[in-house]
């Protein structure tokens, strides 16, 4: 089976992984399962060097700040979606847009 080894460019729209705090070091005013876990953090930033994915790497976000991490996606878009079409849901609003503004011309 062959490997497929993923090198990002200098210069590439790049997210990269880093924690921010370990468990035992979650503040006590938080709920127990969330002091359970680690702090993490995603950042999309442009690339400072030619990284191997799951390497060690640093960025420059849109804001102009450097950060580092673990690089974990190469030109990283968005995936999430409002759901699956609901019918009731575009009654309701056929229903709210007749009551608000008299129903049909």
């Amino acid at each position: 089976m062959n490997e497929v080894i993923t090198v990002a460019n200098k210069g590439d729209w790049v997210r990269i992984h880093s924690i921010i705090l370990m468990p035992e070091q979650r503040s006590s005013a938080v709920p127990e399962d969330t002091k359970a876990v680690p702090l993490e953090q995603w950042t999309k930033g442009y690339l400072h060097a030619d990284t191997l994915l799951g390497g060690a790497a640093s960025v420059t976000t849109r804001t102009g700040r450097i950060v580092s991490g673990t690089l974990v996606d190469e030109t990283p878009h968005y995936t999430h979606s409002f759901g699956d079409f609901v019918p009731e849901l575009q009654q309701a609003g056929d229903e709210a847009f007749a009551f608000l503004f008299g129903g049909a011309k």
